[in-house]
């Protein structure tokens, strides 16, 4: 089965092209060094529910909008190996800074997930 990694980020409007830009060149390299596909959604019908939402979830601000993303790989071991060399990746290292990224990146959230059901 699969593994995942799972991503909801916010993103300032306004920044959406320098994101596109830089997730660009960040899934060519996960690709590169094994990922099996890398996605990247900018919210479309997401509204902001009474007690959880995605919106709620990373504090969204009026100027930002949502993206959704997730990185695909064969198994959580290829995961870690992939993650090792991206990591290490020279062409990543801008955004690996602070201040790399045209987001807030303490109201990320992410996480790696096993597939129990894949149809």
């Amino acid at each position: 089965m699969a593994y995942v990694d799972g991503f909801i980020v916010p993103v300032p409007k306004d920044s959406l092209k320098d994101y596109a830009r830089i997730s660009r060149k960040a899934g060519k390299v996960w690709r590169e060094h094994g990922a099996i596909d890398y996605h990247e959604c900018v919210a479309d019908d997401v509204k902001v529910g009474k007690w959880t939402s995605f919106p709620r979830s990373v504090k969204l601000k009026k100027n930002e909008t949502v993206v959704f993303s997730w990185i695909t790989y064969k198994t959580r071991k290829h995961r870690d190996a992939v993650m090792k060399k991206v990591m290490n990746d020279p062409r990543l290292a801008d955004m690996m800074k602070p201040g790399g990224v045209p987001f807030d990146t303490k109201r990320m959230i992410w996480g790696g997930f096993k597939s129990f059901i894949d149809l």
